[in-house]
């Protein structure tokens, strides 16, 4: 039986595990939680083919970097739109409005972004494996 190979940017973007992309990584799909120890409530291993998740002491470290890079390009993105939807001027301060808007929306993204780039650090080091497909 032929199993479609599953797509890397969906599987990436459900947050599911890098070798087998069926399994999720995080035990609670919804990163908004009222406590904030629970946005990192991952599994240990993948429920599905057992992939450990941590392959190092310290290995999550290395997300501030994506987590910094990811929020970048989102402010790039927001000042372009702003831009050309608004307009950016110093006479009227729209800076400063963009900047605001900006930062409220990076502090509300902040629990999605902080899980996403666990998940693209980790599909960074670990790889599909096409025998996990009849898993």
């Amino acid at each position: 039986m032929s199993h479609q190979r599953p797509n890397y940017f969906l599987s990436m973007f459900s947050m599911k595990c890098p070798h087998c992309r069926r399994g999720d990584m995080f035990k609670d799909k919804n990163p908004y939680q009222l406590s904030f120890k629970k946005i990192f409530n991952m599994y240990d291993r993948c429920p599905v083919c057992g992939q450990v998740y941590e392959l190092e002491t310290g290995f999550w470290f290395g997300t501030g970097y994506v987590s910094y890079a990811l929020g970048v390009a989102f402010s790039v993105f927001t000042v372009i739109c702003y831009a050309l939807f608004i307009g950016l001027s110093w006479e009227d301060d729209s800076v400063f409005w963009w900047l605001g808007v900006n930062g409220v929306l990076l502090v509300a993204l902040q629990p999605w972004m902080m899980r996403i780039s666990r998940v693209i650090y980790l599909y960074f080091f670990v790889y599909y494996d096409e025998d996990t497909a009849e898993l």
